[in-house]
């Protein structure tokens, strides 16, 4: 990850409460651990478009 994707990623977190923040880790952490990657990641996509 070159510089300027670090310093945006951690401004983005810096902005982030805890609560949203222990939940994106989780999403995280099930993207990992899971077969069907690209999956979970359109679910979350579609999920943040409708809200």
């Amino acid at each position: 990850m070159n510089n300027a994707n670090m310093n945006m990623l951690l401004n983005m977190l810096s902005k982030m409460d805890k609560k949203d923040l222990e939940k994106g880790i989780e999403q995280a952490n099930k993207i990992l651990k899971s077969n069907n990657k690209d999956d979970i990641i359109n679910q979350l996509k579609n999920n943040s478009n409708n809200q």
